[in-house]
This record gives C-alpha cells, structure tokens and sequence, in this order.
C-alpha cells in the first residue's frame, strides 16, 4: 500500500468520503435492531398501533438513509478504483516500453500481459472494496458486540466467545491457502504464454497437424491451475460450515438462556431478537474479513509483480546530449571490438567484431542461420548495449546519444513485417507530425508501394486489419520499407526486408535506393542477390567475420561467401 500511495493521492476525497458514507450506513444498520426490539417490547406488547407505526416509518427512514449512503460509497469506490486502475496499467505499460530488449526478455511477454491485465484487476478490487468494507466492518463488528453489551452484560459472552472462536478459524484457514495464491498468478502466466504462442502460430500448428498436442500442452496447463484453484477451494470450503456452526450454537445458547431470563423477567422477548440480529452481523462481517484478507492477499502478489515492473530502472539510459555534434570527416558507423552475449546465454552470439562503414555506403550482411546478423543491427540500433568494445555513430559513441536522437538518425525495416490496424497514412507516420504528404509520396515510391496504394480502396486513408491480414506478404513489407524511409533516416537498416520480394521488385527497390543521397545502408539478407552489388559486404560465421569486402574478392578470399553463393546459384 505504500508504493501504492502514490497512484492514490489523485483519488484522495474518493477515499477520504467513501469510508464515511459507509460509516453512516453501518450506523443505520446497528440502530435497526433497537428499534426493532422496541416495536415488540413496546408497541406490539402494548397494542399501541401508532408507536408501532412510528417506529416502523422511522426504520423505513433509517433504511433509506443507508441505502442512499451505500449507493453513494460505491459510487466514489469504483470511480477510484477503475482510475487507479487505468493509471497502473499507463505506468506499466511506459515502464515496458522505457525498457531494453534484454529486460524484456527477462520478465517474458505473457507474464507481462497478466500483470498488465489480471493483476491489476486484482488490486482495483482490492481498493474499491477497501473503501466499501475496509472501515465498514470493523465498526459493525465493534458496534455489534458493544450493542449487545448495553442491551445484556451477561449475553454479550457469547458474542466474545463467538467472535474469538471465529477469528481463530478464520486465521488458520487464511494461513493455510495465502501461500497459494502466489503460485496461482505464476501458473496463470504459464496459460497466457500458451495461448499467446498458438495464436501467433496457429497457421504452423495446423501445417504440421499438432492441433492434439497443443491441446494436450494447453490441458496440463489448465489442469496445473485447476489443481491449486481445487487445493485452494478446499481449505476455505471449512470456512463457512465451521462458523455457521460456531453462530448457530452462539444462537442457540442466547435462545436457550435467554428463555430462563425472560421466564425471570430479566429481559424482554425483543432483545433477544435484537441480540440475535446483532450475532447475525457479526457473523456477516466475519464472512467479509474472511473475504477481504482473500482478496487482500490477492492483492498484495499482484501487487509485488506489477511494482517489479515498475520498480526496473531502464538499462538503455540517455547520454550526454551536448557531446553530439556534426562530424562531415569521420565514418559513419564504426565497430571497435565489440562482442556480445545474450542474458542467460553461455556463448558470446558477436564475438570481437571491428568494421567501418563509410557514409553513402552500402553494406551487406550474410552469414548462416544464428550467426548474428540480426544482433549486429540491434546493437547498432542499441536495443541492447554491448558487452565489450564500442559502436560509433559519426564518431560518437552509441551511448553518449539520447536515445529519441539515436533512433531517428536510424530507419529500421525489422524481419517480420508488422503493421498495425490503422490507415496507411497513420502506420507510415507512427504518431509522428513532421512528416508531410510529400515525404509519404517519397517513400511509397523509392519502396515500390506507390502503385499498389493508389489502387487500394481509400489510397492513404484504407484500413489496415491487425497485423495486416488484408494485405499480402510482399505488400506488408514494402510498407515497413516505406515507413522506415519517410522519416529521411541517415542510416537504413534492412533486415531481410525483400524475401517476400519478387526479383524485379527486389531490382527496382535497390536501385531506388541506391539515388538517395547522403543515405547509409545496411542490408541483412539470406540471398546473396540481395547484396551482390553492395559496396561491401560483411560475412558471418557463429559470430565472428569469415569475409569483408566486394563480391568478387569475397568469391576469390572466402570460402564460406563462395558456399552460399553456389548453394544458390547451382
């Protein structure tokens, strides 16, 4: 609740109002049964048919006092808690995308989505019933107790006997199942991760007919959390047998003497009705702390693993913006020993890397499956810092940049060709508001795209569907090219951006951007044709440089560069 505070300063009135109005209904319900008592001692007892509709119109009052009461308290908790709800989830989701690949490696994407989903629900119930119930219940059950006190000093034992017997059960069952609800949240994110992967890769499951071991897969899941919600079930399905039983003895022994006390003329046949509506709200509110300290202890693991977020400092950090400066005399990019391993990993995946790419030049990337080529350009984009060695870009050093300075010196076309649902005109500018019609019309031409835009329904205005289902392969990534391209980048990465290409457009893309002037491209590509005419090019093997240099002298020097190219040409 402490790191809590801070997203409930906003809502303070909200908390500070809504216990108080639950306050005036828990009045309202502890004066009910007085007056009830009377309208049988007095009014009934008596005949006296105006007391008795006097009381009963002032119960009816009462009533209506805390309904209106209840109403307003529910009111001003789902109003904090859904907005300190969407405020959690805003500040989860700009800490995630403030962190670095490798953090978010780390934390994993389905346990991000439960956190950002189920757990925050569990702390927005945790909050709205803290102000319905937090203040509420204590108050009845003091208020019950002190109630019978005042009605009988003798009868009110068993109210103490029954609230310390009940609460003693209360504690060793919540004891028992708290531990659980941890592991509860964990197996949820194991569900997530499963259905996350076979949405994603539902068209491969299919291919290779895997259908029954997915589903198997998703049954052991399901059946996991199944196991602990069934262990969980059992230890609090004693609770209600266990203080029904503790409250119907309680009853029954203030029936049985208060039997001998009426007898006696002791005490008045509506007390005891009072008394065992007070015991009945005693027992009530015992079910809501049962319920509270549930959902409290809920609250507090989904607590722990949202503010984990929260609580991770970005690795990727700003540096120092007055260093950057124009430098016409230096390379543009420049590798100096770097080498790299992923997070957990054993081996490093770059290993000692130096290269130099001169500015307006082209350079090539190949190199076999797992050999590093997408990590080279993930550093270069510093999506992750190096281990050892330094990145230059125009001299600088990759981390001396602001980040924001950085990414928009850099356009990037990753493997997988994402859009989002949006128009085309919305997915080329990505929020950004310096780009202009003329800059759209550009890149829509050196990416090939202008055409087949043009001829789409609405032009720049069609609807993309998520992920681009309305669009063909080819089609998706010649509009990451044209996105990458309409911010007028000083370095182009493309990471095996032409494979759903044909030949000719492929042809025609490079020669377009071979016009461009003042442009650094780097091109990642399994297909040596895609390079061939690179002004260098740059082979890989298990990490480490096997080649550097033109495709002749490649075809000349390395014999891994002459494999692939054999391989593909026959």
């Amino acid at each position: 609740m402490v790191k809590l505070s801070s997203f409930l300063k906003k809502y303070k009135l909200h908390i500070i109002w809504g216990p108080f109005f639950k306050l005036i209904e828990a009045v309202f319900e502890l004066i009910i049964p007085i007056y009830m008592a009377n309208v049988i001692d007095i009014g009934i007892a008596n005949r006296d048919k105006e007391y008795i509709v006097k009381m009963g119109a002032l119960i009816v009052l009462f009533a209506i006092g805390g309904l209106t009461a209840a109403v307003g308290c529910q009111y001003l908790a789902a109003k904090a808690s859904q907005g300190v709800g969407v405020d959690l989830r805003k500040a989860v989701f700009e800490r995630v995308n403030c962190l670095s690949y490798r953090q978010i490696d780390t934390l994993g994407t389905s346990s991000l989505i439960t956190r950002i989903t189920n757990d925050v629900n569990n702390l927005q119930n945790a909050i709205a019933m803290t102000i319905r119930l937090a203040i509420r219940a204590p108050f009845l059950l003091i208020g019950s107790v002190i109630m019978s006190v005042m009605i009988d000093a003798r009868m009110s034992i068993i109210f103490l006997i029954a609230v310390v017997v009940i609460s003693l059960v209360l504690f060793l069952l919540i004891t028992k199942a708290s531990p659980m609800f941890t592991r509860r949240q964990t197996k949820l994110d194991k569900i997530s991760l499963l259905a996350r992967e076979n949405l994603d890769g539902s068209r491969v499951i299919r291919a290779f007919s895997k259908q029954k071991n997915e589903i198997n897969r998703f049954e052991n899941a399901g059946g996991n959390l199944l196991d602990i919600d069934v262990a969980i079930a059992k230890i609090l399905a004693f609770l209600n047998p266990l203080t029904y039983i503790v409250v119907d003895f309680s009853i029954i022994a203030i029936l049985w003497i208060g039997a001998f006390q009426i007898n006696s003329g002791l005490l008045l046949q509506g007390k005891i009705l009072a008394l065992i509506n007070y015991m009945m709200q005693i027992l009530m509110v015992l079910f809501i702390v049962a319920m509270l300290v549930m959902l409290f202890t809920r609250a507090s693991a989904a607590s722990k693993r949202i503010f984990e977020i929260l609580n991770i400092e970005p690795d990727i950090l700003d540096g120092d913006t007055k260093v950057i400066t124009k430098n016409e005399t230096v390379n543009k990019v420049e590798f100096q020993n770097v080498s790299f391993t992923y997070e957990h990993g054993e081996d490093d995946v770059l290993k000692d890397i130096s290269i130099t790419i001169k500015k307006n030049e082209t350079l090539g990337i190949i190199g076999g499956t797992g050999s590093g080529k997408s990590t080279f350009i993930n550093l270069l984009s510093r999506f992750y810092d190096v281990c050892k060695g330094k990145i230059l870009i125009d001299g600088i050093d990759v981390k001396d940049y602001k980040v924001s300075d950085l990414r928009e010196k850099i356009g990037i076309v990753p493997q997988k060709a994402i859009l989002f649902s949006g128009t085309v005109e919305e997915n080329l500018k990505m929020g950004r508001k310096d780009i202009t019609k003329e800059d759209i019309e550009r890149a829509l031409k050196i990416s090939q795209s202008y055409d087949f835009v043009s001829k789409l329904n609405g032009g720049l205005n069609f609807k993309i569907e998520r992920d681009g289902k309305n669009l063909s392969g080819g089609q998706k990534q010649r509009l990451t090219i044209a996105r990458a391209l309409v911010g007028n980048p000083e370095i182009l990465i493309l990471d095996d951006s032409s494979s759903a290409l044909d030949a000719n457009t492929d042809a025609n893309l490079r020669k377009e951007l071979g016009k461009i002037s003042g442009i650094t491209v780097i091109i990642i590509s399994q297909k040596f044709s895609s390079i061939r005419f690179a002004d260098k090019i740059l082979v890989l093997d298990d990490g480490k440089i096997a080649g550097l240099g033109t495709h002749e002298e490649l075809l000349e020097n390395c014999n891994l560069y002459k494999e692939i190219y054999n391989s593909q040409v026959g």
